[in-house]
């Protein structure tokens, strides 16, 4: 498997296209917006779109996975089912200037901790990871030691937890007791910023760092 980082909105999210290069199928792991640009990466890739894999609810992670699936025919998976109540806000939100207005929508498969979602030949493992929002999940590639973990953790820091149903020791326990397990090893590509690892993380990050819980 390979993975192309598009950034998307005003807010720069960073839009996995995720590549399985036997099939050359490919999946979107949340599709904020900006779609023709989407579009045009999948072209230049050559590949075909299987499947929508969100994280979480928030307008810049969701807002054009919608207009995703009318426009490829395509399944959304995810996030789970808690953040509900923030893909129905997507007609209000999605009002902000460098935003394409969407309708909510109701994913194909909502997601639940130790799902699996797959597109191709390849298979991910699903943990739900709250705090950042209710129903926030990462993606988890085993071979590729490769996580896709949304706003719940980043280089140096870790998602804000002010947004309604927010909660600062739920997401550091989902960052300790979720994500820490899987190993040092394991890269992560987070919603927004260049990628880290875990361990790095566990070393530096003032928030969640080892340092911190001795």
């Amino acid at each position: 498997m390979k993975c192309a980082i598009v950034p998307v909105t005003p807010y720069q999210q960073n839009c996995s296209i995720l590549i399985c290069e036997n099939t050359k199928r490919a999946a979107l792991v949340d599709p904020g917006g900006e779609v023709p640009r989407l579009r045009a990466a999948l072209e230049k890739l050559g590949v075909t779109l299987e499947k929508v894999f969100l994280t979480h609810g928030h307008t810049d992670h969701c807002g054009a996975a919608g207009i995703v699936r009318e426009e490829f025919g395509v399944p959304i998976e995810g996030p789970q089912r808690e953040d509900k109540f923030w893909i129905d806000r997507l007609p209000e939100s999605t009002r902000r200037p460098g935003f394409t207005p969407a309708d909510a929508f109701e994913p194909d498969r909502w997601l639940e901790d130790g799902d699996t979602v797959s597109f191709g030949e390849q298979t991910l493992q699903v943990l739900h990871c709250p705090g950042h929002t209710p129903g926030h999940v990462v993606f988890f590639h085993e071979g590729l030691r490769l996580a896709f973990v949304g706003d719940v953790l980043f280089q140096g820091s870790i998602g804000r937890t002010d947004f309604p149903r927010g909660d600062y020791d739920t997401l550091i326990d989902s960052i300790r007791s979720k994500l820490w397990p899987l190993g040092d090893d394991v890269t992560f590509i987070p919603g927004h910023g260049p990628a880290s690892t875990f361990g790095h993380e566990r070393q530096h990050n003032s928030f969640v760092g080892d340092v911190r819980f001795r």
